[in-house]
């Protein structure tokens, strides 16, 4: 029984995480046509409005429930909590603060309201990334991955995705 858990479970992780990656691409998309002319400007922003709506809750939301409901039955089955779970189980926390903020961006763009810039949203995109890195790191290495290098690891790589971001925003700009 555990491993069938452990698959569904797998499964909803994977198009839940596709559903924040693609979700902030359409906020982008969206956000640029608002600054096109008219009719193209509507056409667009109708059309984004649709395949928004139709991922966030038609995929995005209830891979994140049934991601919800898989990941404490499989730890039900299995029986305990290892030091590397809980830091886990604390990122994963954090993934859920930065999907109910992608819920708050869906309500305003929902209502016409761009509060964040393109450039902003391409950043903000990003930090699904982050979480899916250490929570993928922390579920695999496990005991063999030692906090402080984890920590270490992971703030490298948010350095250098930073400045590959910066590097690609200045090179688009030429």
């Amino acid at each position: 029984m555990y491993q069938y858990v452990k698959a569904l479970h797998i499964i909803f992780i994977v198009t839940w995480f596709s559903g924040m990656f693609y979700i902030v691409r359409l906020f982008i998309y969206n956000t640029e046509a608002d600054g096109k002319s008219e009719p193209e400007k509507s056409i667009l922003q109708q059309q984004f409005g649709i395949m928004i709506r139709r991922l966030w809750f038609g995929i995005t939301w209830p891979s994140a429930v049934l991601t919800l409901i898989f990941g404490p039955w499989m730890w039900y089955l299995w029986g305990h909590l290892d030091n590397w779970l809980a830091i886990k189980l604390c990122f994963v926390v954090g993934l859920y603060g930065y999907h109910l903020t992608l819920h708050s961006i869906y309500k305003q763009q929902a209502k016409g309201v761009y509060k964040y810039t393109s450039g902003q949203l391409r950043i903000w995109n990003e930090v699904a990334t982050i979480f899916l890195i250490a929570i993928v790191m922390l579920a695999v290495v496990k005991q063999g991955l030692s906090v402080v290098w984890g920590l270490l690891g992971l703030t490298l790589f948010v350095v250098l995705l930073m400045s590959a971001i910066k590097i690609y925003k200045l090179l688009r700009s030429k």
